[in-house]
């Protein structure tokens, strides 16, 4: 039995992944879309039976592919596979009408057994597959190898699967929805890190906190840069007594950053396969412009690999970034991390 199947994921690295993790003979014909607008044009021509669809990209996100599907009354089984793991998410989108979920990265073992419970691979074939590594991980892989991971989308999915685990605790601790952005990854100069950071305004004000983190071949410094006019609403999600005043802003940065680096870096360490330790984190300064507060980078010449998030809460106005700041001395381990994974 064949299906036709298509991959929707803006991340080549997942594209990869989950080609890989479909068993032989399911798939002759394995179709892949960069973002949703693609995925519709290819639905709209009738070129797939199952899609496997990312919620988290560019141009058209899968919520958007998925509510299109359902006006259009599109012919299409689809499984989201995202790094949004917060229940209000798998709830969103089985009431858009997808069939299941399943979170990254990828477990081959979970792909097989939801193949099965929805008719399109049969128990049998599953027990076969199981005494052979090679059916389990040479399945679409002639297109897989076709497809080229650079180090940029390679830290931009690992990055995706570490924020939704961080997004997935603040979503359960302060109750509310957190919208996933894209992360965005660059390599730049020190002196040039107040530019790369896109949520800065010239006319807002931010209070931070830093703190340092090493790892067997890895190390850089995460950044939290948390908005003043944001400080009062947050001390309320967080149940605190007093809503206002410097040592409650404090207290609101701590617990931020000890929520989400501590979330994020974990989630980053178990795909490397490393423990990432985090050192003391300290105040940077409070109520001044992102320049002034970056100061510090200034001073020192090396480049970094940069990776920033944007925090939204759903209904809230809050603005929350996170920067994790890279060494190069990091970046011939994460080289080896790729090509193990893309080999």
């Amino acid at each position: 039995m064949t299906t036709r199947i298509l991959i929707c994921d803006d991340s080549a690295l997942a594209r990869k992944q989950m080609a890989r993790a479909l068993p032989t003979g399911l798939a002759d014909k394995i179709l892949f879309a960069n973002n949703g607008l693609e995925a519709l044009e290819k639905l709209r021509a009738h070129e797939a039976d199952l899609m496997f669809l990312d919620l988290n990209m560019p141009e058209m996100d899968g919520y958007e592919v998925l509510e299109r599907v359902l006006a259009e009354d599109l012919p299409i089984m689809t499984i989201v596979v995202s790094g949004d793991i917060q229940p209000e998410a798998r709830e969103r989108v089985r009431k858009l009408g997808a069939i299941d979920f399943i979170k990254k990265p990828t477990d081959l073992a979970v792909v097989l057994s939801l193949l099965a419970d929805y008719g399109f691979y049969r128990p049998g074939d599953l027990e076969s597959a199981a005494l052979s590594d090679g059916e389990l991980n040479s399945g679409g892989e002639s297109q897989a190898q076709e497809i080229s991971v650079s180090l940029n989308d390679y830290l931009q999915e690992i990055s995706n699967v570490a924020m939704g685990r961080s997004s997935d605790l603040l979503a359960r601790l302060l109750r509310v929805f957190v919208k996933q952005p894209i992360p965005k990854v660059a390599f730049i100069a020190n002196s040039e890190l107040h530019m790369a950071i896109s949520a800065a305004h010239d006319s807002d004000t931010y209070s931070a906190v830093c703190q340092g983190f090493t790892g067997a071949g890895i190390a850089g410094e995460a950044l939290l840069l948390f908005a003043d006019a944001s400080f009062r609403e947050m001390a309320e999600l967080l149940h605190y007594e007093r809503l206002e005043g410097e040592s409650v802003n404090v207290e609101v940065l701590m617990d931020m950053s000890s929520i989400l680096f501590g979330a994020f870096l974990k989630g980053i360490g178990d795909q490397l396969d490393l423990k990432l330790s985090l050192g003391h984190p300290s105040v940077l300064g409070q109520h001044r412009q992102i320049a002034e507060l970056l100061d510090h980078q200034n001073s020192r010449e090396e480049q970094l690999l940069c990776i920033e998030i944007s925090y939204t809460l759903e209904e809230r106005d809050i603005q929350c970034d996170m920067l994790m700041l890279l060494t190069e001395d990091s970046v011939p381990f994460l080289e080896q991390r790729l090509q193990y994974l893309t080999d």
